[in-house]
């Protein structure tokens, strides 16, 4: 039996890694008229450590940490449209196919796999850093536990050797 993917969960830490992963999901998406949900985690500090650090911030500085979130969504729509413009110029639906953008705090596997779950994702798709000669053996840690822990399909997909060359940008 075939997989019929409806839905896509894309995992971004919006580096250029998972902008180029974002590319594998905008092409399966375009492939199974499947709809995409983005998500980016925050990651939670330990409650001993977010303690002390919210004593030496001022109430202005805790507003400002409070709309993080909302900048960082702000920040990923901008960077969709710009995805769809340089890399699916000949698909007027690309912005269309992105049905939410999520921005959670936790743990990262933990957030991606709850989400998952509650997205009802047929499919995650996440990139993986590659650095140095070791990354060849391994994987990310957030991906490697989404691996583990998930009976959904993952697609972790490694920066190519050759990332000056794409043209993209932080995702």
């Amino acid at each position: 039996m075939i997989l019929e993917i409806q839905s896509i969960l894309y995992a971004t830490d919006l580096s250029k890694n998972s902008a180029y992963a974002f590319l594998y999901a905008t092409d399966l998406s375009e492939y199974n008229k499947a709809r995409i949900h983005i998500i980016h985690v925050i990651e939670e500090l330990p409650p001993s450590v977010k303690a002390m650090v919210e004593g030496y911030l001022t109430p202005e500085q805790m507003e400002n940490l409070s709309h993080q979130k909302s900048n960082t969504v702000e920040k990923i729509r901008n960077r969709l449209h710009l995805f769809c413009e340089n890399f699916q110029k000949g698909d007027p639906q690309c912005e269309l196919r992105v049905a939410s953008i999520d921005i959670s705090e936790g743990y990262p596997a933990n957030e991606i796999l709850k989400k998952a779950n509650e997205k009802n994702c047929d499919l995650i798709v996440m990139g993986t850093h590659g650095k140095g000669v070791i990354s060849h053996a391994f994987l990310g840690s957030v991906a490697e536990k989404v691996l583990r822990r998930t009976k959904i399909p993952v697609f972790v997909i490694p920066l190519p050797e050759d990332e000056q060359g794409l043209g993209f940008q932080d995702f």
